[in-house]
């Protein structure tokens, strides 16, 4: 509260008004005041000076304490409006405060007149704080849209401009591969060093790409053919150095339908199979990918496990680390699996990591079925490569 408040009162009868300012100056208010009593000076009050709470008697000669209300709501929305009055019925009180009053008082009850002010006030100032938060937190919110946006459009923008000069220096590459066949020596250890930076770079901004998106984009809830996702990915990576000669075995249990993010789902699929193929052990005779889903109506179990070249011990707590690379081997950023977990999170799920050095890798995943209440079907897909 201010050190001195500017009281406005709307009163017809000096008496009143000198019993109303000897009863603030008796509870400790400092205070200076306005009296009116007509419309018009009441009115000019209202725009001149500005008031920090207003007393009103509810009968004056021209107009009373409805339309008083009625105006100070219009003009001066902010200050506190509070009815400093004789006898009125219990419903009539109850009205004002429905209208807008802050309180009332009868004149027979002064002492809590001052209270009854620095209520009103403190009530106000909250009110106020509350909305310039509100204000606030929606100019906030306007600003981050537009950042946001701004900043998925440099993304792509920059994805596309890095991944098309890419993909062209990887055509000449080809080009000069197939042009000097007769001096392959020290050309095609360069031209392999080259692509390899290449293929790498290109991963980086793959996975730059799916953490921006999965930042931004709301989850899109449709139904998922798993072993259509599954098949998928497997068929994207049939090229990848190794990938011809891992057993694939898919193991898919249904007694619901699955329904979640396709996009989602896509990255974190795309990313652990990938993984799998990747870090394969080429030592062992028969490497293998196996992966099994059980579906019900409230989630999806899912086991990704490889015979792959497995991973230290000591490294299982960083694997989900933003830029955490356990390997030279590893092409990218070190996003990949940062991004299946921040997928994962993103759609309320959990996942977590067994592995051993030379005997392989283990990855469990639960997501949240976001099924419709009626849908229910008993299938099992079992499918060895």
């Amino acid at each position: 509260m201010k050190s001195t408040l500017k009281i406005l009162i709307l009163e017809d009868v000096e008496d009143d008004v000198e019993l109303i300012k000897r009863t603030l100056r008796k509870a400790g208010v400092e205070f200076e005041a306005r009296q009116e009593d007509t419309r018009d000076g009441f009115l000019r009050a209202l725009h001149e000076y500005e008031a920090d709470v207003i007393l009103s008697d509810h009968s004056l000669p021209q107009f009373d304490s409805v339309e008083a209300l009625a105006l100070s709501k219009e003009h001066a929305p902010n200050v506190p409006f509070i009815l400093v009055t004789g006898a009125v019925s219990e419903e009539f009180a109850v009205t004002c405060l429905k209208e807008g009053a802050d309180d009332y008082v009868l004149k027979s009850n002064l002492a809590r007149l001052p209270n009854a002010i620095r209520n009103a006030l403190k009530q106000r100032e909250a009110e106020d704080a509350k909305m310039r938060a509100a204000l606030a937190l929606q100019s906030q919110n306007a600003e981050l849209k537009k950042i946001n946006k701004e900043l998925d459009s440099f993304v792509y923008s920059v994805s596309h401009n890095l991944r098309a000069p890419l993909m062209s220096v990887l055509g000449l590459l080809d080009l000069a591969k197939h042009e000097n066949q007769n001096n392959k020596s020290e050309l095609e250890l360069y031209f392999s060093m080259m692509e390899t930076s290449i293929h790498k770079l290109d991963e980086t901004v793959k996975e730059i790409l799916d953490y921006s998106r999965n930042a931004r984009q709301n989850v899109s809830i449709e139904k998922i053919d798993l072993k259509k996702v599954i098949d998928e990915h497997f068929e994207k990576m049939q090229f990848m150095p190794g990938s011809q000669s891992i057993e694939r075995i898919i193991t898919i249990e249904k007694k619901a339908d699955f329904h979640s993010d396709n996009y989602r789902l896509s990255v974190i699929m795309n990313n652990l199979i990938s993984n799998a193929i990747k870090y394969h052990d080429p030592k062992k005779s028969q490497p293998f990918i196996r992966i099994t889903v059980h579906v019900d109506e409230e989630k999806a179990s899912m086991t990704f496990e490889d015979n792959g070249i497995g991973i230290e011990e000591r490294y299982l707590d960083k694997v989900f680390d933003m830029f955490f690379r356990g390997t030279e081997k590893n092409k990218g950023a070190g996003l990949g699996l940062y991004i299946v977990k921040e997928a994962i999170d993103k759609l309320g799920g959990k996942i977590a990591i067994q592995s051993t050095v030379g005997e392989g890798t283990q990855f469990y995943i639960q997501l949240p079925n976001f099924i419709a209440s009626d849908a229910s079907v008993n299938d099992t897909v079992e499918a060895i490569y």
